[in-house]
């Protein structure tokens, strides 16, 4: 098992980044926020969203696949149900990390696709936000962490 603050540090690592889920109507959108502050951090990032042309004023991608030139790394911020999907395009596209986004509630984070992606080699942080952490982190989210750990909402290790 790996800490998950060494697996976020890891994730981090990674310059070109997906987020599925981010809306063209971003109130309440955890994917959006994550999004936002991965661009303003200076990450390349994509949002993936089937549904919308556009989000946070850049255009969307329907699927991984679609991402000229690939990426390294995925933020699940889709409701539960999709991550499964999400994670078996990240394994036929060879990608090595993958983020089920949680905050309140379940979040993105599956079981299955958890689990799916372990079998395959994917380092799976199942839980919390990537701006909990490094270099996208801030007070209150860093905050929110050191709760979200004591409650089990961020894991302890992936």
């Amino acid at each position: 098992m790996t800490s998950t603050k060494d697996a976020a540090a890891e994730f981090l690592a990674r310059k070109r980044v997906a987020v599925t889920g981010v809306s063209a109507n971003p109130q309440g959108h955890g994917s959006n926020a994550v999004y936002a502050r991965m661009r303003e951090r200076g990450y390349e990032v994509f949002a993936v969203n089937p549904n919308s042309p556009t989000a946070e004023g850049d255009p969307t991608y329907p699927d991984l696949r679609s991402i000229p030139g690939g990426v390294e790394a995925v933020v699940i911020g889709t409701r539960p149900e999709r991550a499964e999907a999400t994670m078996r395009e990240a394994i036929d596209l060879g990608i090595q990390h993958v983020w089920m986004h949680r905050a309140f509630g379940q979040g993105s984070v599956s079981a299955a696709a958890t689990t799916l992606g372990r079998e395959h080699g994917i380092t799976v942080i199942d839980g919390g936000c990537p701006l909990m952490f490094g270099p996208t982190s801030d007070g209150g989210h860093r905050f929110m962490c050191r709760l979200m750990t004591m409650t089990g909402k961020v894991p302890r290790s992936v």
